[in-house]
């Protein structure tokens, strides 16, 4: 009898040394992939949402109302949402490694082109460039990634690459903060100094992700043939709910169209803070430097919460619950917000609202992905993205349309409320038409 046979006659000796070398296997994955997504995400978010900061010198050099900036902020994600599927469908034709390359080398020498705005119409122009050159990051990633990790995993997984969002705001507030003080060096302004010190480092990261990516396990070089052989197995033994494989069936689903109205109302309050978390902090007469250490607390703790609710939610595979349980938190935090006048109190519900929107969208993917593969999850993760993301255009331009009507941002963070609450409707009629829940 051969020694191989003798170690695998104890079979619960053997399913522990499989699930180990499983883990393992994994493991090598996650530390290949997700750091070099996640600092491409982080450089995303940061030149999306750094024109908060920038506003703090911008809007007077160039002349921007609270009516324009919004507009100017939001139009980016009009543009994304119109290049969104048509990037995505690219992406599964040409394959996700040099799609996902493309768009984060266009969008950096977009990003630093953002220091060329001179007027409300070139900031406009500008900001809708930059929205078509980012346009399929995201539901290309979240393709890529559901064609890596099994179910089990991806909340986890997807909590470590959406870690990018809550930590774009812990190292952009301060960050924006010291670039806005190199104002007037080399003749430039501190928020053009701003714009292109956070746009060159996206250029060298989509060079890197050329390298370092492989479409499919069974690309990878850098895989021994068992370690291919596991996440394959894996990934075709993974149970999925009435699944879809063609596009067309997955834009006429009613469980895309549910998740694209949970995805909006949350994606919706997720940009109308973040947007405009540094004017509603000036207004406590900070220096910019100190607005930017202050708001990168409550991204800090978001950032942990995250990571804490997505771990739980994958052990207890609640998914449907736990998305719920994070758009209520999230709604009482903005209410807090409103109703308690103190500055500090306020800062702790907006801290609750950021805790809850970030949870939510790390827990949120983990469930489409349950039931679209195939061409249909190229599209319809891109098709729930896009109409998620005109929360990205809605949020910000609802808060500066109502600063500027009432002089407050309270009436602005009530309807965010309001919007979080339709998300929690809506997720609450997800067991009615997603099953193994």
């Amino acid at each position: 009898m051969s020694e191989a046979s003798i170690h695998h006659s104890n079979p619960a000796e053997y399913l522990q040394e499989t699930d180990g070398l499983r883990k393992a296997t994994f493991r090598k994955v996650m530390w290949r992939m997700l750091p070099i997504l996640t600092f491409g995400y982080l450089f995303n978010f940061l030149d999306r949402t750094n024109i908060g900061f920038a506003s703090l010198q911008m809007n007077r050099d160039i002349g921007l109302s609270a009516t324009q900036f919004g507009w100017g902020a939001g139009i980016l994600f009009v543009s994304y949402c119109g290049f969104e599927v048509p990037s995505n469908l690219m992406m599964y034709r040409f394959g996700a490694r040099a799609w996902i390359s493309r768009i984060m080398i266009s969008w950096g020498l977009v990003s630093c082109a953002m220091s060329l705005a001179f007027n409300p119409t070139s900031f406009y122009l500008l900001r809708f460039a930059l929205g078509m050159a980012e346009a399929g990051l995201f539901p290309g990633i979240a393709f890529f990634l559901s064609a890596w990790f099994p179910a089990e995993y991806r909340a986890r997984i997807l909590a470590w690459f959406l870690l990018a969002i809550p930590l774009s705001s812990v190292f952009g507030g301060p960050l924006g903060g010291m670039l806005l003080g190199l104002d007037g060096m080399l003749h430039l302004a501190g928020w053009q100094w701003l714009f292109i010190v956070e746009g060159v480092p996206t250029v060298i990261i989509g060079l890197l992700t050329i390298k370092l990516l492989s479409d499919r396990p069974a690309d990878a070089s850098w895989l021994s043939e068992d370690e291919k052989n596991i996440i394959i197995q894996s990934l075709n033994n993974e149970k999925s709910d009435r699944e879809i494989s063609h596009f067309g069936l997955a834009i006429r689903d009613m469980r895309v169209w549910i998740c694209a109205g949970v995805y909006l109302g949350f994606t919706i309050g997720s940009y109308g803070i973040q947007i405009w978390l540094p004017q509603i902090l000036k207004l406590q007469r900070l220096s910019d430097a100190q607005i930017g250490w202050i708001s990168a607390l409550p991204y800090a703790v978001a950032s942990i919460g995250m990571m804490v609710w997505a771990q739980y939610a994958d052990h207890s595979g609640r998914k449907i619950l736990n998305l719920t349980l994070c758009c209520t938190l999230a709604a009482a935090g903005f209410v807090i917000a409103v109703f308690f006048g103190h500055p500090l109190i306020a800062l702790l519900g907006l801290t609750a609202a950021l805790v809850g929107v970030n949870s939510a969208r790390a827990i949120f993917w983990a469930i489409p992905t349950r039931f679209l593969k195939g061409k249909a999850a190229a599209g319809g993760i891109a098709f729930i993205n896009t109409i998620g993301t005109v929360g990205g255009f809605i949020g910000p331009s609802i808060v500066g349309y109502l600063k500027d009507r009432t002089g407050s941002f309270n009436m602005g963070l009530m309807v965010m409320a309001g919007f979080l609450a339709m998300s929690i409707l809506l997720s609450l009629s997800l067991p009615a038409v997603i099953r193994n829940e």
